[in-house]
């Protein structure tokens, strides 16, 4: 069984094996690692090559005059580093990019949405401590 999965540097589709989801792997086009246990950064152009990956995609939306952001950052930063690469982690700047969040009907930030194949399947508003953070994303994982 494949997986295919968007490449955190140049965004192109990558097939790989299922059984080779160790985090080594490099993308095909630019030969950059696929998983880098950062988050990577979201924009309306990107967004959709990893939302319609094979693996989860956590997207943290966000804005930088939000103080509970940016005490949630190093929480998704870390969780970032740890789940990958059962999971693709993005930042959306919702001042950046507010046609996007429209489109998701963010209301309150942060919000964090769990994407599968293009669908939406998890949403929460607000920022957690970190252990809630992982209960929460167990389940979509």
């Amino acid at each position: 069984m494949t997986v295919m999965i968007a490449c955190p540097h140049c965004h192109r589709k990558n097939r790989i094996p299922e059984d080779r989801l160790s985090g080594e792997g490099r993308c095909g086009a630019c030969k950059k690692a696929l998983f880098t246990g950062k988050p990577i950064v979201l924009d309306t152009a990107s967004f959709g090559a990893h939302a319609g990956s094979d693996l989860p995609l956590v997207v943290d939306f966000w804005a930088p005059w939000c103080g509970p952001c940016r005490q949630f950052a190093p929480v998704f930063e870390s969780a970032a580093a740890s789940v990958e690469p059962a999971a693709r982690f993005g930042k959306l700047n919702t001042e950046d990019e507010p046609a996007l969040a429209g489109r998701y009907g963010i209301r309150s930030i942060p919000t964090l949405m769990v994407f599968r194949q293009g669908r939406e399947v998890g949403r929460l508003s607000g920022a957690l401590p970190s252990e809630q953070f992982r209960q929460w994303l167990k389940q979509y994982l």
